[in-house]
Order: C-alpha cells, then structure tokens, then sequence
C-alpha cells in the first residue's frame, strides 16, 4: 500500500513560492481568458465564420479533451526527473503554448468558409487539447505536490486565483486597444497574442524556477512502480468527492464562460458600446482581487465547502441586480462587483478542494494518483469552457445572430440577455445542490492522521 510521507509539522511556503506558482496561472490566462472572452467573438465578427459551427466543432473538441486529459494524468504520475512530476512539464511546453495563443487568433482570411472551419478544428484542438493540457494538468498537479497542509493549500490557490484573475482582467481590458495599436484588422490579432504569448513564456519559467516539490511516497520502491492504467482509473471513480468537485468544476466554468464570453455581445447589442467589456470585467476582477485577500481567515473559520456556497449564493444576489439594472450602467457595475465577492470565494476554494480528494482516495484505496486526480481541474476547465462556448454558439445562431449586422434583433436580444445573466443563474443553483454533497473538509483531519499512522508503520 503506497501512502504518502506526512510531515507532523506544517510545511512552510514562503511568499516567493506562494508569488512563482500563482504566476503559473496568469500566464494560463493569456490563453483561457482569450478563449473564454474573445475568440468566439473573433471567430464570428472579425473572421465571419458561422457561430453554430463553431460551437459544434467546441463540443466535438470536449470528447477528444476528457482523453487528453486522463492521458496527461497518467503521463504526471510516471514522470520521475530530478525535477519532480510536475514541474518539467511546465517548462517543456512553455513555447509551445505562447505560440499556441498566436495560431488561434491567426485565421487566414483568404479561405473558404470550409477551409476556415477545418484550420480552426485543427488549431483549436491542437491548442486546447494538446498543449493547454500538457501544461495545465502539471500545473494544477503541483498545488499538491508542494504541500499537504490544508490552509497552505488554500493560501497557495488564493495567491493563484487573484493572479489568475489579474490574466482575464488584463486579457479584458489590454487585448481591443493592443489589436487597435497593432492596426486594428486581422493581422493585428496574430500580433496581439504573439506579445501575451512571450508574456506567458516568461512567467511560466519564474513558476518553474520558483516552486518546489516536497511531497514524497513514504515507500520508495513503491513510488518507482507505475499504476496500470486500470488501476488508476478504477481508484479514480471510486473516490465520490473527486467527482463531486468535477462536476462543481464543470458547473462553474460553464457558467464563467457563458457570461465571460456573452459580455462582448451584451455590452455591443444591449449596451450600445463594445468598450464597455472592459469596464465590466474589470469590476468584477477588482472586487475578486480585494475579496480573496480577506478570504484566506474565512476559510480557516468556515471551511471550503462553505465558502463556495457562501460564494454561489453572493454570485446570483449580483445576477440577480444586473437583471433588474437595464440600461443603468451604474447598477450593473454594482451587480458585477457583488458577483465578483462571490466569485472571491469560489476561485480561493476551488482548486484546494480537488488537491485534498488525493488524500482521500489514497485513504480510501491505499494508491496515491496526484497527476490522475488533478486532471479534473484541467478537464473543467476546458470541458465546462468548451460546452459554455459551444453553448454561446448554438443559442446566438439559433436567435439569429448577425455578426456584422448594427443592430440585432429582438429574439437576439433576449438571447444575449439570457447568456449573460439567467442561463448562470440556473447553473450556480445546481452548483449549491452538489456542494451541500461535500462533506470532506470535517473529513480531512482524520483522514490525515490516518494516512500518517500508516505511514509510520511502513
């Protein structure tokens, strides 16, 4: 039985470790929050291709992307380098994914309208399935192999979601007025995401440079055994809290992406003015930065679980006055700065939650998967983006849309409104109801000391 060697003191991680590994996921941001915000958009408005079949070829795309990911899984979990399981990846495809921002925003125009749909399958897959993956469950996979303290896990996704929040706000605010510095036409995108791209490189080495692994097997012989594929799986789906927070994952970025990606629509259709986004996006980011620097005592007191409830709840009492707003662009600020509260308590949450199901399977089991378990982080982010893209997609076809058209229609409207504000709504209820499942925080202790008797044994 492999079990984990648990220090009896807490580990301590410095504000340099805590900085370099938030760092990791601004630098994913350059390509999550432009997939998320913007390339739907330029898809539509800028190449001209046909939303609905973008969204099918989004969906498609998520089957390919759940293999992807339990493959990566795997492939952590065998990685033995004097560097650790994790860390080689993120420096291996560093490149890769800042030219991988550059082919997605680099539609040529001078194809067909089928040539255009067959270089974005390609290059949407390639991006998203293979190199997003080859270096985001590694990333998400390191949270656990730096520490197994509780708090210290939650301290470390704190520092990781308001830097990640700074990626999408920057994204937000940075990438219109950068394609318009750059001549505001087709090229100037490709040279817009070449720029973030070199960004991203360079904070990806710092996360290289700057982490550590400490988390070791207690049975060394053991951590040199490779689990068979069966196994891993099979271990996989028997620890229920692991798929309880996949499906919260799911959830959450689905809900995420409909409103992120609908906002350009909604500011440009409803709003009058495309320009708003940023100012949007920015509310919301800014009172989720402030928000998760007072959230690390809470979580302390109340626990994970709670949190994100807490969080949910505050996130539909913001939807809630950006429904009743209309056109006062005052009260919808409001409303988006009240759901970035809530979003403050999911995104400190989230990630801490899906590191501590390692140590109940392994409890539960007796093997330990770090890399297998955290490719749910990977796999809600892109199966719960892909199916909120796909869903912006079908439903803005469906009404109508016209992406060059001035003025949408009615039918459109409502549609907009629909993505942006009740479609998340629906979405976070269902969320709740999964969470209030959760019950492994009041289990973490016990479990923990269990592990560690074993250990001791061993």
């Amino acid at each position: 039985m492999e079990n984990t060697n648990i220090a009896n003191e807490k580990t301590s991680v410095g504000f340099i470790e805590r900085l370099a590994f938030g760092c990791g996921d601004l630098a994913n941001n350059v390509i999550y929050a432009a997939i998320s915000t913007f390339l739907l958009f330029y898809y539509t408005d800028v190449i001209g291709v046909n939303a609905a079949s973008v969204g099918t070829i989004m969906l498609i795309s998520r089957v390919l992307d759940c293999i992807a990911d339990l493959a990566m899984g795997f492939v952590v979990d065998r990685t033995k380098s004097k560097y650790g399981k994790a860390r080689p990846w993120i420096i291996r495809m560093a490149i890769p994914f800042a030219i991988g921002g550059v082919l997605l925003f680099s539609v040529p125009t001078s194809l067909s309208a089928n040539g255009k749909l067959i270089y974005i399958f390609i290059t949407y897959n390639l991006v998203s399935t293979i190199i997003y993956t080859a270096i985001n469950v590694p990333y998400a996979t390191l949270n656990a192999l730096i520490t197994q303290d509780q708090y210290e896990r939650s301290v470390l996704s704190i520092f990781r979601m308001i830097l990640s929040t700074v990626g999408s706000m920057g994204i937000a605010l940075l990438t219109l007025p950068v394609v318009k510095m750059f001549g505001n036409n087709t090229r100037a995108w490709s040279y817009t995401f070449a720029l973030f791209g070199v960004v991203a490189a360079v904070l990806f080495l710092f996360t290289f440079l700057g982490t550590k692994e400490r988390v070791k097997a207690a049975d060394e012989s053991k951590a040199k055994e490779d689990i068979p594929i069966k196994v891993g799986l099979k271990v996989l789906f028997q620890n229920k809290y692991w798929m309880y927070i996949t499906l919260i994952l799911i959830l959450i970025f689905i809900g995420l992406t409909i409103n992120g990606g609908a906002t350009v629509y909604y500011a440009e259709a409803v709003l009058g003015n495309k320009e708003l986004v940023g100012m949007l996006t920015t509310a919301t980011s800014l009172s989720q930065i402030v928000a998760m620097f007072l959230v690390a005592g809470l979580i302390k007191k109340f626990g994970k679980r709670n949190i994100m409830i807490a969080g949910s709840a505050i996130i539909i009492l913001g939807y809630i006055i950006m429904a009743i707003s209309g056109k006062n662009i005052q009260l919808l600020l409001a409303g988006n700065i009240i759901k970035g509260i809530g979003l403050a308590g999911i995104a400190a949450c989230m990630f801490a939650m899906v590191s501590d199901t390692i140590e109940y399977g392994e409890w539960k089991t007796g093997v330990r998967i770090e890399g297998l378990t955290n490719s749910a982080a990977s796999f809600g982010f892109k199966v719960g983006g892909g199916l909120g893209a796909a869903s912006i997609g079908w439903i803005l076809s469906a009404s109508g849309y016209v992406g060059t058209a001035t003025v949408q229609s009615a039918t459109t409207i409502v549609a907009i409104k629909a993505l942006y504000i009740y479609i998340p709504i629906i979405i976070t209820i269902i969320q709740i109801g999964i969470l209030i499942l959760y019950k492994l925080d009041k289990e973490y202790p016990t479990i923990l000391k269990e592990l560690q008797a074993r250990s001791k044994s061993n």
